[in-house]
């Protein structure tokens, strides 16, 4: 990614910029949700991810930015490397399956490999019976992003560990809470997060993104209301839980759809989102003990239109004219999600990794 600014003075590295300047407008009393000149977007995190980009405003971009991107690289492959159940050979499946994926969500400088690492860092936690710092993973991700609480869905499958894993929940969650207090006090910590939730509760309106709303805008001419969609796409996935937790079924195939649901049903989905959403995809598919000519053109489609349609390796044209307008990227995925709702349903368990 070259350094430099436009003719409008933004660079190509926008992203990265209104993460380090949130910092800047944090610590100086000013308004971090509102538009400044130095960026061209608006910044849409937590109080506390203000902080921690405090380092990153305190450098020139060409350390700030290569720093940023190998964090996301690095912590989503080791994250991968480490998941429990896959061999070592799949995890380099995996791995290199992502892997272009992964340069288009680094390309623009967002936060969603760290995130994709976050979310199975809850998982790897749980699994290794380490409650609190599985909380302390989920919580984080949700000061990121919000849909990362839903991760928190996964507890389902540990009942032994529930009452540590709740409280230590509520504990990260008032520590991310309230820890910029120690930078600004109690008093405009308190106005920030009525900033944020006003500019979250009026961002909810602004677009549909590549998802379901998507989908149905885009296809169909339909345009319900995106609190129903979510709704009923989070009661389909609560229920595939609980389902799959009562009958003591493995939670990888939750896992998968997790990564999925937070893409496909959230109507701000962007291009670099579908790291989080390909991670899920390739947990699904190396899940599955004897995958079906239908699930690997599933894989490999999601894979051409996620991976490669985005890059200089298929037409401009043509991703102009059908992939972009027709949200094409967002589709197999939400097949893939549907699939595997449709698996737990009908109690077709087709993954050979078990719960621990």
């Amino acid at each position: 990614m070259l350094l430099g600014f436009n003719k409008d003075g933004y660079s190509k590295y926008e992203n990265y910029r209104i993460f380090k300047y949130a910092w800047h407008y944090f610590i100086t009393g000013q308004n971090p949700y509102t538009g400044h000149p130095e960026t061209w977007d608006l910044y849409k995190y937590s109080p506390a991810f203000c902080v921690t980009m405090a380092p990153f405003y305190a450098v020139p971009d060409w350390i700030g930015l290569i720093v940023w991107n190998l964090t996301n690289v690095l912590i989503l492959l080791v994250t991968i490397f480490i998941l429990p159940g896959f061999s070592p050979q799949k995890r380099i499946i995996i791995a290199w399956f992502v892997f272009p994926e992964l340069i288009i969500a680094v390309q623009s400088a967002q936060s969603n490999a760290l995130m994709a690492a976050l979310l199975l860092l809850g998982y790897i936690g749980l699994e290794h019976k380490k409650s609190f710092a599985s909380a302390g993973w989920i919580m984080s991700s949700a000061f990121i992003k919000i849909f990362g609480i839903f991760a928190a869905f996964l507890a389902v499958f540990y009942p032994k560990q529930w009452w540590a894993f709740g409280i230590s929940l509520i504990v990260w969650g008032l520590v991310f809470a309230l820890f910029p207090i120690v930078f600004i006090g109690w008093p405009h910590l308190k106005q920030l997060y009525f900033w944020w939730w006003e500019l979250l509760r009026n961002d909810h309106s602004a677009s549909t993104g590549l998802s379901v709303s998507g989908w149905l805008h885009t296809w169909f001419g339909l345009q319900p209301p995106k609190f129903w969609i979510t709704a009923i796409g989070l009661s389909i996935q609560l229920l595939a839980v609980l389902v799959q937790a009562y009958r003591k079924q493995s939670v990888i195939p939750i896992l998968a759809s997790l990564l999925i649901w937070v893409v496909i049903f959230n109507h701000k989905a962007e291009s670099p989102t579908f790291i989080i959403a390909v991670t899920g995809a390739a947990i699904w598919y190396f899940s599955i003990k004897n995958p079906k000519i239908s699930d690997q053109l599933l894989l490999w489609v999601a894979f051409f239109l996620a991976s490669i349609t985005p890059t200089d390796l298929f037409p401009r044209s043509l991703f102009n004219q059908w992939v972009q307008p027709y949200t094409l990227k967002a589709v197999p995925f939400i097949v893939i999600w549907a699939v595997i709702m449709i698996d737990i349903f009908r109690n077709e368990q087709r993954t050979d990794l078990e719960v621990s």
